[in-house]
C-alpha cells in the first residue's frame, strides 16, 4: 500500500466513533450491558460457530462472550475495537441478529452517552481544510440519531454542527455497516456517484468491509495504532483479504498527505500553502507495568491438564467451613494444640501474628476474619502451627468432625464456572480435583453442586486419599499417576490459598492462584514475598475465571 496514488476524492466520509471523536468510556459500557442481556435477546443461538472465526482473536473473542457474556478482558483495557466489529465477529452477516443486537446497545446506550471528544489534536482545523480544498465532507455511522445529534452539538461546544454536508445514522440506513446501503445513500443525498471519487475512512474492520462492497475507496485510521501484525492477522486471511484498506494512516496529516497526492486533480498553490501546520506524530499509550504473576505479561505453557482446588475455588461453602473451624479451635485445649501454636514472634507477617495472638487468647477466629471470607481453614492450620504436622493432622481431624454438622451446600464460586470446566473438556484438556477436603464430604458436595458436576472431571483427589495433605505434594503426585502424566509446567493447579502455591511450586507445576478473595497487589506482596524463607510465588494470579479463560485462550495461541 505505500506509495499508492488514490483517485482525488469529491466526497469524503467518515465513521465517527473512534476516528473523528473518542466516546470509549460510554461505548464499551453499553457493550457490556448488552452482553449481559444475549439470553434474554435469543441471542446466544445466533453467534457464530467458533471454526467460522476469521482470525485468532475472533475465535478467542466468541468462546469468551458464549460462557461469559461480557466482553474478554484485554479488549475492555485496550478499547481498540468498535461495538460494530464486535457484532460482525458474534454475528457474521446475519442481518436479523445484527439489528437486534444493535437496537439492544442503542437502549443500554441511552444510559451511558454523553462525553465526547476530538479523536485527536486539530480535527476541527483538518476538517475545515478539506471543505477548502472542495471536498463534500459527511458522517456515515451505525449510532442512532438520538445519539449523533446531541455529540456533534456538544463537541468542542457545537462548532461541529455547520461542518458536514450529510450526515447518516444507523437507524436510518436500509440496513446497518457492513452493508453497502449506506455509502449509497450518502453519496445519493450530496448528489455524488458511488464511485472510488468517494473515500470512505473508518477505523475498524466492518468500515473497510462496508466500502469495498460499495466500490468506493476506503482509508483505515490506524486511531489505535495498531501493528503491521495486526493488519496482517485481520486483513490478510484468506475471508478477509478482499477487505484490505487501499491506504493506511495514522493520523490526519497523513491523510492530508494522500489527498493532496491524489490523482486527476492540481490543487491551487495557495490552498496548498494554507494547510494546517503539522503536528507531532501520534504516540501509543505507554505500556501497563504489570507484576510479573499478573496475566497480561505471565509467560506460561499451554496446559494438557488443569486441576482445581474445591473450596473458595470452584465453589462456595465458606459458611460451613468457618462454623467447623472455630467450633474446633474452641477445642484446642481439650485436642492437647493449645501449646503447639507457633511462636507469634516467627509468623511470615504482622497479620499472621494478629491472628495467632488472637486465637491463643480467645480460641476462636477474628470476627473480621470470619467477615472477610478471605482465607481457607488449610491456610488458618499452616499460620498457626506451621511445620508441625502432627498438629496439623488433628487440628484436620477436628475440623472434619464439627464439619459434618454444618456440611451440604455448596455453590458455584461464580456464575459460569460449569460452562468454563466443560470448555477446558472441549478444548481437549484432561481436568481435575486436588482438595484438603475429605471425600464423605467431597463426594456429597460433588453430586450436588448445580446437580452435579463429576462427569466434568477426570479425576478427584481428597485430603484423605494420601498420607499427607498439601502443601506437601503426595496429593499433586497421587492425581500424575492416575491421570498417567510426568509432573512439568503443562500441569496447572488452580487454587485460593497460598497452600495451593507451595503444593504446585513444591511439585514443579504450573501455580495459577485464584484471587476471588480480590485481595490487593500490597496484600499479594505480602502473603508472597519471595524471600529466601517464604520463596513460593504464583506463576500467575487471576481475579475471576473469565480472567482465568482468556489466559487459557492466549496460552492456547501461543
Amino acid at each position: 500500500m505505500d506509495g499508492l496514488v488514490l483517485p482525488h476524492p469529491k466526497v469524503m466520509l467518515f465513521d465517527w466513533h473512534g476516528t473523528l471523536v473518542n466516546t470509549h468510556e460510554a461505548m464499551y459500557a453499553a457493550i457490556e450491558d448488552m452482553l449481559a442481556q444475549l439470553d434474554e435477546l435469543d441471542l446466544v443461538r445466533h453467534i457464530l460457530p467458533e471454526e467460522e472465526a476469521n482470525s485468532e482473536d475472533d475465535e478467542k473473542l466468541i468462546r469468551y462472550i458464549r460462557i461469559y457474556r461480557h466482553l474478554h478482558p484485554r479488549v475492555l483495557a485496550e478499547q481498540r475495537i468498535s461495538r460494530t466489529d464486535v457484532f460482525e465477529v458474534l454475528f457474521g452477516d446475519n442481518d436479523e441478529a445484527n439489528a437486534i443486537a444493535h437496537k439492544a446497545y442503542n437502549d443500554c446506550y441511552r444510559n451511558h452517552y454523553g462525553s465526547v471528544k476530538p479523536f485527536q489534536a486539530g480535527m476541527y482545523e483538518y476538517l475545515t481544510y478539506l471543505k477548502q480544498l472542495g471536498i463534500k465532507i459527511g458522517v456515515v455511522t451505525n449510532r442512532s440519531r438520538e445519539f449523533l445529534d446531541p455529540e456533534l452539538a456538544s463537541v468542542e461546544g457545537g462548532r461541529w454542527q455547520e461542518l458536514f454536508d450529510v450526515t447518516l445514522c444507523g437507524d436510518e440506513m436500509w440496513r446497518y455497516k457492513p452493508a453497502a446501503d449506506s455509502m449509497v445513500q450518502a453519496s445519493k443525498a450530496v448528489n455524488e456517484l458511488t464511485d472510488k471519487h468517494l473515500w470512505y475512512v473508518g477505523d475498524s474492520v466492518t468500515d473497510m468491509m462496508t466500502a469495498t462492497k460499495a466500490g468506493v475507496t476506503r482509508v483505515f485510521y490506524n486511531g489505535a495504532l495498531w501493528s503491521p501484525h495486526w493488519f496482517e492477522q485481520h486483513f490478510s486471511n484468506q475471508a478477509k483479504h478482499q477487505f484490505d484498506p487501499e491506504i493506511i494512516v495514522d493520523d490526519f496529516d497523513e491523510l492530508l498527505d494522500i489527498v493532496l497526492d491524489s490523482k486527476e486533480h492540481h490543487f491551487d498553490q495557495t490552498l496548498v500553502e494554507q494547510r494546517p501546520a503539522r503536528l507531532p506524530p501520534r504516540q501509543p499509550l505507554p505500556e501497563r507495568v504489570e507484576p510479573d504473576w499478573h496475566p497480561a505479561i505471565a509467560s506460561l505453557t499451554y496446559p494438557s491438564v488443569v486441576l482445581f482446588d474445591w473450596h473458595a475455588t470452584l465453589v462456595d461453602t465458606l459458611d460451613a467451613m468457618y462454623h467447623a473451624v472455630d467450633d474446633m479451635l474452641k477445642e484446642l485445649r481439650e485436642l492437647g494444640l493449645l501449646e503447639h501454636l507457633v511462636d507469634s514472634a516467627s509468623c511470615k507477617s504482622p497479620d499472621d501474628q494478629r491472628l495467632v495472638d488472637y486465637v491463643r487468647d480467645n480460641l476462636s477466629l477474628h470476627p473480621k476474619i470470619k467477615l472477610d471470607r478471605k482465607i481457607s481453614r488449610t491456610d488458618i492450620f499452616e499460620i498457626l502451627f506451621a511445620d508441625n504436622e502432627v498438629a496439623k493432622k488433628l487440628a484436620h481431624k477436628g475440623f472434619t468432625d464439627h464439619y459434618r454438622k454444618y456440611f451440604g451446600t455448596a455453590l458455584p464460586f461464580e456464575p459460569k464456572v460449569a460452562d468454563m470446566l466443560a470448555g477446558l473438556r472441549k478444548l481437549g484438556l484432561v481436568v481435575g480435583v486436588i482438595t484438603n477436603r475429605d471425600r464423605e464430604f467431597f463426594m456429597h458436595e460433588l453430586n450436588t453442586v448445580d446437580n452435579g458436576w463429576a462427569h466434568l472431571f477426570d479425576t478427584e483427589i481428597c485430603g484423605d486419599d494420601t498420607v499427607q495433605r498439601k502443601p506437601h505434594t503426595d496429593q499433586i503426585l497421587k492425581a500424575a499417576e492416575n491421570l498417567n502424566c510426568q509432573l512439568g509446567k503443562e500441569i496447572w493447579y488452580v487454587g485460593d490459598s497460598t497452600t495451593d502455591v507451595i503444593a504446585a511450586k513444591s511439585a514443579g507445576i504450573t501455580s495459577v492462584f485464584f484471587n476471588g478473595a480480590q485481595w490487593d497487589q500490597p496484600w499479594l506482596n505480602k502473603i508472597f514475598p519471595g524471600t529466601e524463607r517464604y520463596p513460593y510465588k504464583p506463576d500467575v494470579v487471576v481475579n475471576d475465571f473469565s480472567e482465568f479463560w482468556a489466559m487459557v485462550l492466549a496460552c492456547r495461541s501461543k
